[in-house]
């Protein structure tokens, strides 16, 4: 555990001292709170219009806003995440540091365990701020706020996040090069991303299996404010399989550098 922590604690400060870290949190708070304006701004004036011919029933705006925030999340975080990812062993490799790390009395589990935790704690405090926009809504909003949903939504968007912060980290294992490492995750993003899309008017057994391996497909749920035990384990296999597969990778990197 020591060790973990150690690789931990050094990957911490790394990103600490990168812009790219800096700047793609940027980025990231700067695009999801311009959508965040807009679809409520877009809600509050669709809210207004029964009330105007006619006297419908009112929306529930903060719960619509809550839906389709964390939808609009979850597809921002496929194009940024592999920035965050690219440099996690590629950069390494690049600088030799890789080796040093090698020839240490550190595993690969724990070499992995401790950058991937690094990575993930970046993701969640990239994420953390876009609390303040729901914060701002629920002071004014009436209906109140569910804040069941709110903490059902985030729940979703870290499972997901963890999963391609695992996938990233995997890919970034294979190469020297950042940008050939971010290119290859960015594909693999979108690939999984749009298999449900792909198979949507599939009715065979072969399609269902591939819409089910389909990464926001089983983030829909969360978004409504529903815990589904299926996708937390879909998403948590998915993440322990890139991460088994990055400590295959890392050994055979340890038997030729041996």
């Amino acid at each position: 555990m020591k060790n973990i922590i150690s690789i931990y604690r050094r990957e911490m400060g790394a990103y600490f001292v990168s812009p790219i870290a800096y700047a793609v949190t940027g980025i990231f708070l700067l695009v999801s709170g311009f959508f965040f304006y807009i679809i409520l701004r877009s809600l509050v004036e669709q809210s207004m219009m029964p009330q105007q011919f006619g006297g419908q029933p009112r929306m529930d705006v903060a719960g619509l806003v809550i839906r389709n925030f964390f939808e609009v999340v979850s597809t921002i975080i496929l194009f940024m995440l592999p920035m965050l990812t690219m440099g996690i062993y590629a950069e390494e490799r690049k600088r030799g540091t890789m080796e040093l790390l090698m020839t240490s009395p550190l595993s690969e589990f724990q070499i992995v365990a401790g950058k991937y935790l690094a990575a993930l704690t970046l993701f969640v405090a990239m994420l953390a701020p876009t609390l303040i926009y729901h914060l701002a809504m629920g002071a004014y909003s009436e209906p109140p706020l569910s804040w069941r949903i709110v903490l059902t939504g985030y729940l979703g968007i870290f499972l997901l996040g963890g999963a391609l912060v695992a996938i990233g980290a995997f890919i970034s294992s294979l190469t020297e090069s950042q940008i050939i490492a971010g290119v290859a995750t960015f594909a693999a993003f979108l690939l999984l991303w749009v298999l449900k899309i792909a198979v949507r008017e599939s009715t065979t057994t072969f399609g269902e299996i591939i819409g089910y391996l389909s990464l926001l497909g089983h983030f829909d749920d969360f978004a409504k404010g529903v815990i589904d035990t299926a996708s937390i384990i879909f998403y948590a296999s998915l993440a322990g399989v890139a991460l088994f597969l990055t400590q295959r990778s890392l050994d055979s990197m340890r038997w030729r550098t041996a």
